[in-house]
């Protein structure tokens, strides 16, 4: 048996595992392992006696993993990032930043899940975890819009697809693990997202504005504040663009040098949440749980990395990434065409696993077709299928699985922010929230289908950075 059908027949394997309900780090790290015992052992004929060999060389190969990669310097991004979320919400600075946005939006039909939408855009910036997002908005915003009359059902859907508006705006840990698997500069990745990522909630916010206009019970306008309460709102809601300006400084300074990289501007970031938070009297024991939260979820992302690359390496030996890309690129259809059914492939697969481990396990197959199918990685624009060089493809795709990636955060029946609204919300069942997120699927449908149409959008941001 060749090392492609060896990879074909573990793939398999591994998918099966994960549809049955295994964890996906431990699915592809057990795939990964046996794949490469199977490779090893098939270089020296299958004989029984060189099975010990292939085994003591396939743990080796996989034992070099963990290591090798996580010891990078880009992945001290995650933890950061992620701690500056808990840090923020500890801090009060949610609170701060949902108040200011009522007060300004709250006048427009459906406004209060307007403003909650922006508010969920706002934390993102200073939060890498859409499900950090969706919990903390799931115990603010939901009281405030039942409080005046929203559908709970509808409510409860604002809160859960707000939240995935952290998988794209930067800080985002999903940009950054993405960078990681294809070797792309965090950096630009982290500028490109910034630009889909509003223009991603102001789609919301048409779409909530135009459901509140038909439906007028749905969610009812809120008056009365003064131009003098706007603005007194802004300074507490300050901080955030404060942390903003700064990690976007040290990615990229308009006005010369960078700062400094990603990693040292999310420490910075950190350190300055922290002094607010400490400053705005955070207890000991919120300080605490800040703490165990980042290090719970970073253990999580960090376990399915390790699982995931182990699965990784045994693709490489198996050459299935090329085989896939040779394949894909000698298909007589639209480049075009491929690539939205490769989008609509991610739409199904996120219906059965979560975000994180969909890219990890797919990304070293699917990345390198799509560069094949542009032209290469080293392609100028002239002679690409897409109209862009390379390097500018392989953000622009990653923008793009990061969306799919958002999208699949609320498709049933694993959409992990509907399950996190739901149990932050006794009163709300996971039904319920999954009703009131399906209009948000027409709205990610519309900007998946203007990014895939106007690349720019992506790409104006990261192209001033050189």
């Amino acid at each position: 048996m060749d090392p492609i059908e060896i990879g074909l027949w573990v793939s398999g394997g591994m998918l099966v595992m994960v549809v049955l309900g295994m964890r996906v780090a431990f699915a592809a790290a057990m795939a990964g392992l046996v794949g490469l015992i199977w490779i090893f052992w098939a270089k020296k004929g299958m004989e029984w006696d060189q099975l010990g060999w292939a085994l003591t060389v396939a743990i080796k190969t996989a034992g070099q993993v963990p290591h090798s990669k996580v010891s990078s310097q880009t992945l001290s991004l995650i933890p950061t990032f992620i701690l500056i979320g808990f840090l923020a919400y500890y801090a009060g600075l949610t609170k701060a930043i949902f108040e200011a946005a009522k007060r300004w939006f709250a006048w427009v039909p459906g406004g209060l899940a307007v403003s909650t939408v922006f508010a969920t855009a706002g934390f993102a910036a200073v939060s890498g975890a859409s499900v950090a997002t969706a919990a903390v908005f799931a115990r603010i915003a939901i009281p405030e819009m039942l409080k005046i009359g929203y559908n709970k059902q509808f409510a409860a859907g604002v809160v859960a697809a707000g939240g995935t508006l952290a998988s794209l705006i930067p800080p985002s840990a999903i940009l950054v693990i993405y960078a990681i698997i294809v070797e792309q500069d965090v950096g630009k990745l982290l500028l490109a997202g910034f630009i889909p990522g509003a223009f991603s909630a102001v789609v919301y916010a048409v779409l909530i504005i135009g459901i509140a206009m038909i439906w007028k019970s749905v969610g009812p306008p809120v008056r009365g504040f003064t131009w003098g309460e706007r603005f007194a709102s802004l300074p507490a809601a300050m901080p955030i663009v404060a942390v903003v300006v700064i990690i976007i400084f040290f990615v990229y300074n308009p006005f010369g040098d960078a700062w400094g990289t990603p990693t040292e501007g999310g420490a910075v970031g950190a350190f300055i949440v922290f002094c607010m938070a400490v400053f705005r009297g955070i207890r000991l024991a919120e300080l605490k749980d800040a703490l165990l939260e980042t290090a719970k979820l970073t253990v999580m992302i960090f376990t399915i990395i390790w699982g995931v690359l182990i699965y990784v390496r045994f693709l490489g030996f198996a050459d299935l990434p090329g085989a896939f890309a040779d394949w894909i690129s000698s298909l007589e259809t639209s480049p075009m065409l491929i690539l939205i059914c490769i989008l609509l492939a991610y739409a199904v697969l996120g219906m059965f696993m979560d975000a994180i481990g969909m890219l990890l396990l797919t990304l070293p197959v699917v990345y390198p077709a799509v560069m094949a199918l542009n032209g290469g990685e080293m392609v100028s624009a002239a002679d690409s299928a897409f109209g862009m060089s390379g390097p500018m493809c392989a953000i622009w795709f990653g923008i793009l699985v990061v969306k799919m990636a958002e999208f699949c955060l609320i498709t049933p029946p694993i959409g992990l922010n509907c399950f996190v609204v739901a149990g932050v919300r006794p009163d709300l069942s996971v039904q319920d929230v999954f009703r009131g997120v399906m209009p948000f699927f027409i709205a990610d449908a519309v900007t998946i289908g203007l990014l895939v149409a106007f690349p720019q959008i992506v790409l104006w941001l990261p192209s001033l950075a050189g």
